[in-house]
């Protein structure tokens, strides 16, 4: 158990919290959140020891302990992965070694003799300690922590340097669950997994015998793995029961509260202070002025903290495409003889929002790279549709960018039409606020680079966004701001992200890359979960993109005699037949969600928009349900 009493902390001039209370109990699983720069990662350093307070103090019970991720800068060498992570366990090693000695021992002794007695006390308590720590399965327990954050066992003999920093992050993160200590500190620890390592991480830490406190800017990251908030804001630490979604919305009511307050006690304060100018001068009135003026001087004023800042920007419209955006007829990537998918065959339409997901390294770059034109087919044809323009934003886009310009300047360029108040505005949901926005790029980290490269696109985008990792080095208020954007964006997006949220409340599609196949899926994310669980239809659901046309066999009228299909027709009405199908899953998807999302009152404005917008969907519903009985009938008839 540890406690934080009157904790305050400052960063140079800048006071970070002060007057903090916080009670850290044993089973505390608690996401801490709040903008950019208030002082999470500084507080977390603080419980782990490695800063110290300038007020307050901190006192921890005695045999706690404490294991720290930090969110980069760790570095290991000089082992391979799987050495690296039993070293964690070099105290049962060491217990093992004496357990051995010991039997050796009593082999030799004489079992009358003292000594024999004492070897084997020692023995049976080294043994009984050795067999209540599992240390007999260490091994099987490294093997699953590294499994699960998406180590092949052909990396397990691999030395630690020889993988990149988020790799390196991955390892630290293994030797901390390993090691299991009372209370985990972990500083964003899903920025460097991918999709399928989150989620094992989620289902690791929901069964975690101890305490933890992360920092996330995954919203469902944190939904799934805490029962408590805290927020440090306005210099203060606060704290709320419930997960992210629970926080936000105790936060809401907290806030409406403390507005219906201020305006009571402004009213009080106006009666008060007219009572008191109007009757000041009459004698007769003096005793109730003072009485006045005595109540006056005892009201604690409320203070309405000032608002976080919300960016609606409007992002330029592109010129529409034409229906098919692009089509990938029996691809295949391979580099040398490295094979990373073959037979992948789909089409991408206008208004697509298509999510690529896959263990890492199962291409899902590469695939994005094939479609901007940054790499070429292996085998295969890829044609781009009608006026379809292609814009690709890279990991490591930030290399395009001119070091020399300063970002107001070449943001400027990017979009003439926009005023600085509207660009400054921009820049600072991206994190760059005040004087950062007349920095030159070249002085700029690689992930503000690619934050600054992510804003730039959207500012002009084209009618076909091919986006890799835009969420990366993004705050939960930025990926709002993107996610509020591609929302409203009329063209065509594929990404890749890690952000379960993100793609749950953006994707129509999903396209599974997995041992060299691209499997196609229709609805967002949690769709995609539930038929891959097996969920109704599933196999009729989800298309193998890379299955092969065959030809079709011939069919027969009612008097037996073979009637010449044109094979060609057929299979466009078997395509139109599964992409009304694909339609109609995603149309059934969507307006679950804004009956929901109706359902939860906002303004009287959200309410109006999202009724349309559920007129719409439920119009197009009954659309695309005639049309699929139309094919559906044709093709009955060809057969």
């Amino acid at each position: 158990m540890i406690q934080l009493q009157g904790a305050g902390k400052r960063f140079g001039h800048k006071l970070l919290f002060e007057d903090c209370n916080w009670l850290i109990t044993p089973n505390e699983r608690t996401g801490l959140v709040g903008g950019n720069g208030t002082g999470k990662s500084t507080l977390l350093k603080i419980i782990h020891g490695a800063e110290s307070l300038d007020y307050g103090q901190i006192s921890y019970t005695k045999g706690t302990t404490l294991g720290y991720l930090p969110q980069d800068g760790l570095s290991l060498a000089g082992r391979s992965v799987f050495a690296e992570c039993l070293s964690v366990f070099d105290d049962l090693h060491a217990m093992e070694r004496e357990l051995e000695t010991l039997h050796h021992q009593l082999g030799e002794l004489d079992p009358a003799s003292a000594e024999y007695a004492t070897a084997s006390d020692r023995a049976h308590h080294i043994d009984t300690e050795f067999r209540n720590r599992d240390g007999y399965a260490i091994e099987a327990q490294v093997g699953t922590v590294l499994n699960g954050l998406g180590f092949n066992k052909e990396d397990w003999p691999r030395f630690t340097e020889e993988f990149s920093g988020g790799w390196q992050m991955r390892i630290a993160l293994a030797k901390l669950l390993l090691q299991k200590p009372n209370l985990l500190l972990l500083d964003e620890p899903t920025n460097h997994l991918d999709l399928e390592a989150r989620n094992w991480l989620e289902s690791y830490l929901t069964s975690y015998p101890f305490g933890y406190i992360l920092i996330s800017h995954d919203r469902y990251f944190l939904d799934v793995t805490v029962n408590k908030t805290v927020e440090v804001w306005n210099k203060r630490v606060h704290f709320y029961t419930g997960n992210y979604e629970k926080y936000l919305n105790a936060k809401a009511e907290k806030k409406t509260q403390l507005e219906a307050a201020y305006r009571n006690q402004r009213e009080r304060i106006e009666q008060l202070e007219a009572f008191i100018n109007r009757f000041r001068a009459q004698a007769t009135k003096a005793k109730q002025v003072q009485s006045r003026i005595k109540e006056l001087d005892k009201i604690e004023r409320i203070e309405i903290p000032p608002e976080e800042g919300t960016i609606h920007f409007s992002f330029p419209q592109p010129k529409p495409s034409g229906r098919v955006v692009a089509e990938f007829k029996d691809v295949s990537k391979s580099y040398g003889a490295k094979h990373v998918f073959s037979g992948a065959s789909f089409v991408i339409e206008r208004g697509d929002r298509i999510a690529l997901v896959g263990v890492n390294g199962a291409g899902k770059s590469t695939l994005i790279k094939l479609l901007s034109g940054a790499e070429p087919l292996s085998t295969g044809t890829y044609t781009l549709g009608h006026n379809a323009l292609p814009d690709y934003f890279a990991q490591d886009q930030y290399k395009e960018l001119d070091k020399e310009a300063r970002m107001i300047d070449d943001i400027a360029n990017a979009s003439p039409r926009a005023t600085q108040t509207q660009l400054r505005g921009l820049l600072g949901c991206f994190l760059f606020s005040e004087d950062d926005v007349f920095k030159k790029i070249g002085v700029l980290s690689g992930g503000e680079r690619n934050r600054y490269a992510l804003a730039k696109i959207l500012l002009a985008p084209s009618n076909f966004l091919l986006l890799d990792e835009p969420t990366n080095h993004l705050d939960m208020r930025a990926k709002d701001v993107l996610l509020e954007a591609l929302r409203e964006y009329s063209g065509t997006v594929v990404l890749v992200s890690h952000d379960r949220y993100f793609i749950d409340n953006l994707a129509t599609r999903i396209f599974e890359i997995e041992e060299g196949h691209v499997h196609v899926y229709p609805g967002n994310y949690e769709d995609y979960l539930w038929r891959k669980s097996g969920g109704p239809e599933a196999q009729q659901q989800a298309t193998l993109a890379s299955v092969a046309a065959t030809a079709p066999s011939p069919s027969r009228d009612r008097e037996g005699t073979v009637k010449r299909v044109n094979p060609m027709k057929l299979k466009k009405l078997q395509s139109d037949l599964a992409k009304a199908e694909s339609d109609i899953a995603s149309l059934e998807s969507e307006i679950t969600q804004l009956e929901s999302s109706l359902a939860d009152y906002k303004s009287p404005e959200e309410s109006m928009r999202l009724a349309d917008l559920l007129t719409q969907r439920r119009s197009a519903l009954e659309t695309r349900v005639a049309e699929w009985e139309r094919l559906s009938e044709e093709l009955e008839a060809t057969q």
